[in-house]
């Protein structure tokens, strides 16, 4: 029995919860004075940037689960400990920005809720615990895409668009690694 984590329900999760201000984004981006200049929700910026820390906390932990499953061969984990450390860089970028909203970033579950959630005692080999990172890191890819129509400046955009970025190449990794084709036609993400 495969967990039930799906990317649709990864990007409505974090769609629900509305779009990012300008000032959020430009404080995400490590902008400053660009924030002081935009108007701002700091209290919806701050449930949104929660939202998506929600779900690099349970990046963090799914990749924490296969690399003490013991299911994965070396080079394997090589990888997934280096995509574990960029989930832990997105991470602590959204602390930090919910922090200079003055909110308080959501909390990490403990690693026992993440495995009850993502059905971690059903990984049984190397391609069990690919194919649920890969399934996470689409439905992280879409998340993020689909706030990037809301951002009216292009630099802010590109912030998420760098986020979508790093999921979109960790899908591709694992999908290779998988021996999955890559998705046939063009325009694949964000749909």
């Amino acid at each position: 029995m495969k967990p039930n984590v799906t990317p649709t329900a990864r990007r409505q999760f974090l769609r629900g919860t509305g779009t990012l201000s300008a000032a959020a984004l430009a404080l995400l981006a490590g902008r400053d004075v660009l924030a002081a200049n935009h108007a701002a929700n700091p209290a919806k910026d701050v449930d949104i940037l929660n939202a998506a820390l929600g779900l690099e906390h349970e990046a963090i932990n799914a990749y924490q689960l296969g690399a003490g499953s013991g299911l994965l061969q070396k080079p394997v984990l090589d990888v997934a400990v280096q995509f574990q450390g960029h989930h832990k860089t997105h991470r602590d970028a959204l602390m930090a920005t919910i922090q200079k909203l003055g909110g308080k970033p959501v909390a990490e579950k403990s690693l026992d809720e993440y495995a009850k959630a993502l059905g971690a005692a059903s990984l049984k080999s190397q391609a069990d615990v690919l194919d649920l990172a890969a399934r996470l890191e689409l439905g992280a890819t879409n998340a993020y895409l689909s706030v990037i129509p809301a951002m009216g400046d292009r630099e802010l955009a590109k912030v998420a668009a760098r986020l979508a970025a790093d999921e979109t190449m960790h899908f591709t990794v694992l999908t290779g690694a998988l021996g999955r084709a890559l998705p046939p036609g063009a325009l694949s993400f964000g749909a």
